[in-house]
């Protein structure tokens, strides 16, 4: 089992980490990418960090929160906390039964064609976005030492099992560009160290429960999986 990526020191332009990673503001907190509700105890000591004001650090908590409390409901196709593995995810919902309520109501149950039942859910789409390009902004900002604060030129949030076999192995398979990271950067130096928790181009936070890529080279593409269902992908300078 992957043990978690590698703590790794940024030695890029240090011009670009004395702000905010998500609105240019002050340095007043430390942002976790991904925060501990996406994660199982024991917590990887390696998370990545980056520099966050204190408002936008807190601010995503909410989102967050449902977020993960959704994808897990999906994958364990019930809302009930008795029956869910995460213990993070089953605690929220006993503590907040508005929440609870929220994604339940996400819930349909449809008969197929073959007079089967199936269920499906109805995602925030907004906040499954605001929490998705969150999470791109910091890896963007941690592995190649290039803050994105402008809007994406492309956000794509879809269930992993959902990409056709052509489509998967695309979004799985890092981009051939031939351009290396900058020098000092974490992606720099990825290249070249050992990493039991990078592999393929992705870096493992924890496995089976969180995994990234950030890909810098004309264009800055980030691409994450949530619990091996939820994957997004978000690309700024389309070229």
């Amino acid at each position: 089992m992957v043990s978690g990526m590698k703590k790794i020191a940024n030695f890029g332009d240090v011009r670009q980490t004395g702000f905010c990673v998500h609105c240019d503001g002050p340095t007043e907190t430390k942002d976790h990418a991904p925060p501990k509700v996406f994660l199982d105890e024991p917590y990887p000591l390696t998370r990545p960090t980056v520099p966050s004001c204190g408002e936008c650090n807190n601010g995503f908590s909410n989102d967050e929160e449902y977020v993960a409390a959704f994808v897990e409901c999906v994958v364990q196709g019930t809302t009930d906390p008795d029956l869910l593995r995460r213990v993070n995810v089953a605690k929220a919902l006993r503590r907040n039964s508005a929440l609870r309520g929220r994604i339940e109501r996400s819930r349909r149950e449809a008969e197929t064609l073959g007079g089967g039942r199936i269920l499906t859910w109805t995602p925030e789409e907004e906040r499954v976005s605001r929490v998705s390009l969150k999470l791109a902004r910091c890896h963007a900002a941690y592995e190649l030492n290039e803050p994105q604060l402008e809007e994406p030129d492309h956000l794509l949030v879809v269930p992993l099992v959902s990409l056709p076999a052509d489509q998967r192995e695309h979004f799985e398979t890092p981009p051939e560009t031939g351009v290396w990271p900058e020098v000092g950067s974490r992606a720099m130096r990825r290249l070249i160290e050992e990493d039991p928790g990078y592999a393929g181009g992705w870096c493992t936070v924890q496995e089976g429960r969180y995994r990234y890529m950030a890909v810098g080279a004309g264009s800055v593409m980030v691409r994450g999986v949530i619990s091996e269902y939820l994957a997004y992908e978000i690309i700024w300078g389309i070229v």
